[in-house]
């Protein structure tokens, strides 16, 4: 249970840096109010995550879940660019995810 938390923690964060984006500096109250909401329960969640995982190992999945979401949906939805080494940087962040994940205990 705690790593589905931590995973519906880090899709929050997506959620809540795309909004952040699309808030303009939050002065689009629509935008802002999902950038809000979205934080509130992401936080939650890797709260509770933490209640049974390691920090160090809820901190990284939390983040880079988020940092390689937030690259994704800045390519999709803001035409940022797909260069090589960004892509290859996205695909270390995974697989450092994919080996914290092997090297932790059950939660």
């Amino acid at each position: 249970m705690a790593w589905i938390q931590l995973i519906a923690a880090g899709l929050l964060e997506i959620v809540w840096a795309t909004a952040m984006k699309e808030s303009a500096g939050f002065t689009r109250p629509i935008p802002t109010s999902i950038t809000v909401l979205a934080m509130i329960a992401s936080f939650a969640l890797l709260a509770a995550a933490m209640k049974t995982l390691p920090l160090g190992t809820s901190y990284m999945i939390w983040t880079g879940i988020g940092a390689v979401g937030a690259f994704i949906a800045g390519a999709i939805l803001f035409g940022e660019a797909l260069t090589p080494l960004r892509i290859a940087a996205a695909v270390l962040i995974v697989a450092g995810m994919a080996l914290m994940k092997i090297a932790t205990p059950q939660g």
